[in-house]
């Protein structure tokens, strides 16, 4: 009789019987799901505005308004010179100066353009960025609504540009987003807890006892690794039901498809969770080492930061995280409906990393043990 069915047994008996395993691999991940989600947001609202108005004139008032008006920014204050406003920004109670000078509506009238000055408080490098786009895309509609308004016909027509947002047409940035932290979630229920599994063997001192017994090791390593397995694809699928439940959002491609994916990437993460357990003598040092990689993991595996975006070594380094395939194939697959050949380079990737971890980790445990 195979001595695999009864190692099963007993590692889902020591699961169901410890209470924070349940806890910390189903409710937090799905807590955390619930909350995340509506916390996170892409878009800065409420910028504090300072304006210094030299001109006070019915244009600046009104391109005042219509900065005011957009929902994006928050007036704290109409100052008399820049050096009280300044004032604001080093204390904090202002992001963003916005400076109009005297003769603003002359020379908007008479040569249908004006500069106004615009200084940031960079600290936020992010939140200046897109505060300063904001403004600077609100004052150059309202300089166009100006100079057509007052001069028909005097401005070109130029290119009208109508623009639709493909699987995705509201640009609502939490749909994209839902998949991403999926992944993520499934990442630390299969990779932290199958990593201290093992790990909890060597501190209770049952690893001895395991390594003398006819016990293959390929059975042990099994027996350790099908529980979590099982355990993540079920956080898998309380996340897919929060995703609809919550969010309404239903995966546009094949729902087996996007299962099969998730089995094999589950196989690399554990497997590297399982390797990290081969050199690590305590639970304390192994959550330290997952907590590290799968740091890296997140932030280099495209959900806040475009891969495109990073530098070329950077985007070679992230080929090779998981995280990295998982991210872009649980968007593909939910969003785009895409095929098994448009995510095949991304299984082929997952499924080669799953190789080299778990048999890297069989080997590293047979020298080890």
């Amino acid at each position: 009789m195979s001595v695999l069915p009864v190692l099963l047994r007993k590692e889902f008996l020591q699961i169901f019987r410890n209470k924070a395993i349940l806890m910390i691999s189903v409710a937090m991940p799905v807590l955390q799901f619930i909350v995340l989600p509506m916390a996170v947001n892409y878009e800065f609202k409420n910028i504090n505005l300072a304006v210094v108005d030299h001109d006070r004139s019915d244009l600046s008032r009104r391109l005042i308004d219509r900065i005011t008006g957009s929902g994006y920014f928050r007036l704290v204050d109409h100052a008399a010179s820049y050096a009280q406003a300044y004032a604001l920004i080093e204390s904090d109670e202002a992001d963003i100066i916005l400076q109009v000078p005297s003769g603003f509506e002359q020379r908007l009238v008479r040569e249908g353009m004006e500069e106004v000055f615009v200084a940031v408080n960079a600290i936020n490098g992010m939140k200046a960025g897109v505060g300063s786009a904001y403004l600077t895309s609100i004052i150059a509609g309202y300089n166009r609504s100006v100079v057509e308004d007052l001069m028909p016909g005097a401005a070109p027509a130029g290119i009208a540009v109508t623009s639709s947002g493909l699987f995705n047409p509201e640009r609502n940035y939490k749909i994209s987003l839902l998949p991403s932290i999926l992944a993520i979630m499934i990442t630390i229920v299969g990779g932290m807890l199958s990593a201290l599994n093992i790990v909890k063997e060597k501190e209770t001192g049952t690893i001895e006892q395991i390594n003398v017994t006819p016990i293959r090791k390929r059975d042990f390593i099994l027996a350790k690794s099908i529980p979590f397995w099982i355990l993540a694809n079920v956080v898998f699928t309380i996340g897919l039901l929060v995703i609809y439940l919550f969010y309404g959002v239903v995966p546009q491609g094949s729902l087996l498809l996007l299962y099969g994916f998730v089995g094999v990437y589950l196989l690399a993460v554990m497997g590297f969770g399982l390797l990290v357990s081969t050199y690590c003598t305590s639970q304390q040092q192994a959550m330290f080492v997952n907590f590290f990689f799968i740091m890296i993991f997140i932030f280099m595996g495209g959900l806040f930061t475009s891969l495109n975006s990073m530098p070329v070594w950077a985007q070679y380094v992230a080929r090779f995280n998981p995280l990295t395939h998982v991210n872009e194939v649980m968007q593909l697959v939910t969003l785009k409906e895409s095929t098994l050949r448009d995510i095949l380079p991304n299984l082929l990737a997952v499924a080669a990393m799953a190789v080299v971890l778990n048999v890297w980790a069989v080997l590293n445990y047979r020298k080890t043990s």
